[in-house]
């Protein structure tokens, strides 16, 4: 029986010279893997109360709309700064040359509700962190992270395990 890492395609050199891409469309495309991933990222959450799955941008919609279909919760985009059309809260992040801006809307999140926060990839945890405090500046109670992929070199779990965060992964890849 194949596993999510078997779904998973590695792209050399992208989007620049040694980088080792872990590429997720595939995983995506196949409807056993997909629905393999969708199930094992709703697992640890049986009987747990979520009112709501924020999803990072952009496999995080994919992700997050899925889990929470299954759920019967709502769905919470945080997007790139300029993408959304209401009045919103931002925070900003550091990259690895620069900074970025993700935003959610300021009335997406009712102080006390329970959220789980899902994406692809976990690198360096850097937009992962800044999407958390979005939703706790606006009150919600983080249950949960979960992540398809972890790349544990670059210490995002570390980062988001220090913030007090509950992180899950379906699987692991070493190298950048």
């Amino acid at each position: 029986m194949k596993k999510i890492e078997d779904y998973i395609r590695t792209i050399v050199d992208f989007p620049h010279e040694g980088i080792m891409f872990r590429d997720v469309t595939t995983l995506f495309a196949d409807p056993r893997g997909f629905r393999m991933a969708i199930d094992l990222m709703l697992h640890p959450y049986a009987g747990i109360e979520i009112d709501k799955v924020v999803g990072l941008e952009a496999r995080g919609f994919i992700l997050g709309g899925a889990i929470a279909h299954q759920l019967s919760v709502g769905f919470v985009p945080i997007r790139k700064k300029g993408k959304l059309p209401g009045a919103v809260i931002s925070e900003a992040y550091t990259l690895e040359y620069g900074e970025a801006i993700v935003e959610i809307h300021d009335d997406a999140i009712q102080p006390g509700e329970k959220i789980l926060v899902v994406d692809d990839l976990l690198a360096t945890g850097g937009t992962a962190a800044a999407g958390i405090k979005l939703v706790e500046r606006l009150g919600g109670e983080i249950v949960s992270t979960s992540f398809i992929i972890d790349l544990p070199e670059l210490g995002g779990r570390k980062k988001l395990e220090a913030m007090g965060m509950e992180v899950n992964v379906l699987c692991e890849f070493d190298g950048l």
